[in-house]
């Protein structure tokens, strides 16, 4: 994560300030993850029945915390968003959701979501996956640890990223290979934030 977190921190002023919108590293993963989606779709798919739906659109379920609990806006269509429209529509249906004021449909027809444990400081979780989905990616805390890099001890920012997925619908192969998806897009960003 050391690229995108040098990208953010040097980003991020003027990113809140022409947009009015913070720059978070949520949206940095919601787009590996649309990526990694498009490469490997059964993992934006859903159980019905004995039937597997693969879905064209992304719909990316994000998890947020309320003092009572969790819900799980949707930001639909999210394969047709840049950048900023993502990082808006993370800011906006997280302060609606604290606030209370979603709308059903906005928190429906999830294809994938993502859980975010490290905002707590955990260094990884266990997600369970939001049915009807058959996988959720779980953020771990991002945090500076010493990495050996071409036989060298460096301090680089690191992540730790689970997948929790319904082997009815996506096999162990699948899954590892969306993951490295997911790594290769973070660690080599090329998308501009605006």
């Amino acid at each position: 994560m050391s690229g995108i977190a040098a990208l953010r921190a040097k980003s991020k002023a003027k990113f809140e300030q022409e947009s009015g919108t913070k720059l978070t590293f949520m949206p940095f993963f919601i787009r590996a993850a649309v990526e990694a989606l498009r490469a490997f779709p059964t993992v934006n798919s859903s159980v019905d029945g004995t039937n597997i739906v693969l879905h064209k659109e992304c719909n990316i379920g994000i998890a947020v915390a309320l003092d009572w609990g969790l819900i799980v806006p949707v930001i639909k269509g999210a394969e047709e968003k840049n950048f900023f429209g993502l990082a808006r529509a993370v800011t906006d249906l997280a302060e609606r959701a604290r606030s209370k004021k979603l709308k059903p449909d906005e928190v429906m027809e999830s294809t994938f979501s993502i859980t975010n444990p490290g905002v707590f400081g955990g260094l990884f979780g266990l997600p369970v996956i939001n049915q009807p989905n058959v996988a959720i990616l779980g953020l771990g805390t991002i945090e500076k640890r010493p990495v050996v890099i071409d036989d060298a001890i460096a301090i680089r920012s690191m992540v730790y990223l689970t997948l929790s997925y319904d082997h009815r619908a996506v096999d162990g192969a699948v899954a590892h290979q969306f993951m490295g998806h997911v790594k290769h897009t973070l660690e080599n960003w090329t998308e501009p934030l605006f």
